[in-house]
């Protein structure tokens, strides 16, 4: 049995291999067709350009690698029937679903490594890659990286207010702060400084003027050379991309999230991202489950043309009614943990109605 596993785990690791490899090739060459032309009236060098599509190559196997586990389990259960492999494989006694572990088995590991790699990988590649494009292929100045002006921050019981963001010496400008009673929001003191310049202990905020608040009217007003304030805003915090779920790890999505909640904002966009940015990766076993009693319903019929016709149409259907279920969640008319796992959950039940109706 040690051996039968590890022929299957082989030949599927070679076929999933060559699908994941074609599907990047594709996404490449079309890509590349795409924004050459723009790359190259921009003057962009062949060093920026070729760096550009080599960042992209992990986005690509993370797209890529549910359409490519499914084809591969089709195109390897398909190969075993067209050469009798299966049909000796069964008169020995061995059970479809013992033949089908080891395809499940490294979906799964699929899965869980796209989900490192969306974790670990892919945010700070899509950073570079878009400082990339917007600065040094497309000559864009670096302040256009940075959300500049009119910015608003809320921490806790404190609002923050700039009017300038410069990002070459990491210095707010015209700042503004607002403390305000949590439950109230009625404001306790405002502070104005020149110019805030990130610190050790939190901003560092230069030629201070102070009001104390009560009732509505100011009772004290002071002047101070400088005042730390021990707010956790960064500068990364301003990138315009940062505002994007793909540039950030679930550990930062998650706390951006508490964030707009914090501020009293309504957060469900973001936190239905936060949960489909876990449950996609697992849609490569998905896909694998799916696929095995697809393949095996098909018999010696299960070819080439039938692995790729089904794998390219159950892979398309699978990500229109994902981004339709994700769209509702996004609105609130679904839970948003419902609305980024009910995919899963439909392709899963559909695989397992259909595994029900195969001959064990």
């Amino acid at each position: 049995m040690r051996i039968l596993t590890r022929y299957v785990a082989r030949a599927y690791v070679r076929m999933l291999g060559l699908c994941i490899g074609s599907f990047v090739t594709i996404y490449l060459v079309v890509d590349f067709m795409e924004k050459i032309s723009r790359f190259s009236r921009a003057g962009a060098s062949w060093q920026h350009m070729a760096l550009y599509f080599l960042l992209k190559v992990p986005e690509m196997l993370s797209d890529a690698a549910p359409l490519a586990v499914l084809m591969a389990t089709l195109l390897t259960l398909g190969a075993f029937s067209l050469s009798s492999e299966l049909t000796a494989m069964r008169s020995c006694g061995v059970s479809l679903a013992r033949i089908s572990a080891p395809i499940l088995s490294i979906a799964i590991l699929v899965s869980m490594l796209v989900l490192l790699l969306a974790e670990f990988v892919i945010p700070k590649s899509y950073a570079k890659r878009s400082y990339i494009q917007e600065v040094l292929i497309m000559k864009k100045a670096e302040k256009a990286y940075f959300r500049q002006h009119n910015i608003w921050h809320r921490e806790g019981g404190t609002v923050l207010r700039a009017s300038l963001f410069e990002p070459a010496q990491n210095q707010l400008k015209g700042v503004t702060i607002w403390e305000v009673q949590p439950k109230t929001g009625l404001p306790l003191r405002r502070t104005d400084a020149a110019s805030g310049q990130l610190g050790p202990k939190g901003w560092v905020l230069n030629d201070v003027v102070t009001r104390d608040i009560v009732a509505g009217e100011v009772a004290h007003t002071g002047k101070i050379p400088q005042l730390v304030v021990p707010l956790k805003l960064k500068p990364a915090d301003l990138k315009v991309l940062g505002k994007y779920s793909d540039s950030m790890t679930l550990r930062e999505l998650n706390r951006y999230c508490k964030k707009i909640q914090a501020g009293g904002y309504d957060a469900t966009r973001y936190i239905t991202q936060f949960h489909s940015r876990i449950s996609l990766p697992f849609g490569c076993a998905v896909m694998a489950f799916l696929g095995i009693p697809f393949a095996l319903r098909g018999g010696r019929s299960s070819g080439i043309a039938f692995g790729i016709g089904l794998s390219i149409g159950l892979g398309f259907l699978y990500v229109i009614v994902n981004s339709v279920i994700i769209s509702v969640g996004q609105v609130g008319l679904l839970p948003p943990i419902v609305a980024a796992w009910a995919t899963n959950f439909i392709f899963f039940a559909a695989g397992g109605w259909l595994s029900l109706t195969i001959d064990n």
